[in-house]
């Protein structure tokens, strides 16, 4: 299960949070870290965050990052941030804001991961140093997927934006479930032995004092579910190329968190700042079929009683489009 949050609200700084639960782990992501967008998030939550995802380092992207670094500075296992080239000089910067008179009593360790289109380059950084020295931490190619973990799994997607952005897709694996409706047609009650099926057990299982052989019940009740998927692109130049270049990335995606910056009238105004507007998000979300497009990110040039109509706009393309909930609200 991916489950999500947006963070900040319309015309504010925004960011999305994700907790990728298998059951059996977690994965914590954010996306981005403008200004304030933790205020929400319960600070054990925050110190808990495995990966920091950066789209980019503009300040309304990164603006929050202080309020970040003070709850996973020192945690126990070590943080992770990704993002463009040039990552890990400006965290490094970030770093050093700070008077680190306690270093060498403190344990954290923080990996800066620089995306490439076709490498990752990767930098270790010690509390105990006070977080000084960039050790070069070994370069890696990639095909796309940045980041496997056991609950989720990270494609970064090259985006313009006067210079590298960064989209990413987060997806699931596919997982192996029990089909409830065979389990009640066989008339077998939930128990013990599921989890000996799932856990690949042969031969004979006992289920409710009656012996069965356990291939049979496997290809009777278990099935494979596709796993859960999001997307996240925000700042990039959205004109017809890009959206052939992205549509065919996207497919198979379940949710798209896109910026929504420009009204359609400001669409010259969009393209000049490489940014999108709410129809050309909609358009690419039509294009790539995924089922449901929210919008954020959106320009404090508009008034609050214009959010309605732009988002009619863009339903009139893709209509299983949304603001994130409490937007519109009043």
């Amino acid at each position: 299960m991916l489950r999500t949050r947006v963070l900040g609200g319309p015309a504010e700084d925004n960011a999305l949070w994700v907790v990728a639960d298998s059951g059996q782990g977690q994965t914590r992501l954010l996306l981005d870290c403008g200004a304030r967008v933790l205020d929400t998030l319960p600070f054990a939550e925050v110190q808990a965050t495995d990966h920091l995802l950066l789209s980019h380092l503009h300040m309304d992207h990164v603006g929050g990052f202080d309020d970040f670094f003070r709850a996973t500075f020192d945690r126990a296992a070590p943080t992770h941030a990704w993002g463009p080239p040039g990552t890990a000089r400006i965290l490094g910067h970030r770093f050093q804001g700070f008077w680190w008179n306690h270093a060498p009593e403190l344990r954290g360790q923080w990996f800066v991961h620089d995306v490439h289109d076709a490498h990752v380059h990767s930098f270790r950084f010690e509390a105990q140093e006070a977080f000084a020295v960039a050790h070069d931490a070994g370069t890696r190619p990639h095909d796309g997927t940045i980041l496997t973990t056991p609950e989720v799994h990270v494609q970064a997607v090259p985006l313009e934006h006067h210079g590298r952005s960064l989209g990413f897709i987060l997806r699931e694996e596919s997982r192996e479930r029990v089909n409830t409706a065979a389990l009640a047609g066989l008339g077998l009650r939930p128990g013990p032995w599921l989890a000996a099926l799932k856990g690949g057990a042969t031969g004979d299982i006992d289920v409710n004092d009656q012996v069965h052989p356990a291939d049979t019940l496997r290809a009777a009740l278990m099935e494979r579910a596709t796993g859960e998927s999001l997307a996240y692109l925000t700042d990039f130049l959205l004109d017809g190329e890009q959206q052939a270049r992205l549509a065919p990335l996207l497919r198979g995606v379940q949710t798209l968190y896109a910026e929504a910056q420009y009204a359609p009238e400001d669409h010259a105004l969009a393209a000049r700042h490489e940014h999108t507007t709410v129809t050309q998000v909609a358009a690419l979300a039509h294009a790539a079929d995924v089922p449901a497009l929210t919008l954020l990110h959106l320009s404090r040039r508009y008034r609050a009683e214009q959010w309605a109509e732009m988002l009619q706009a863009a339903k009139a393309i893709h209509p299983h489009t949304r603001f994130p909930d409490g937007w519109l609200a009043g």
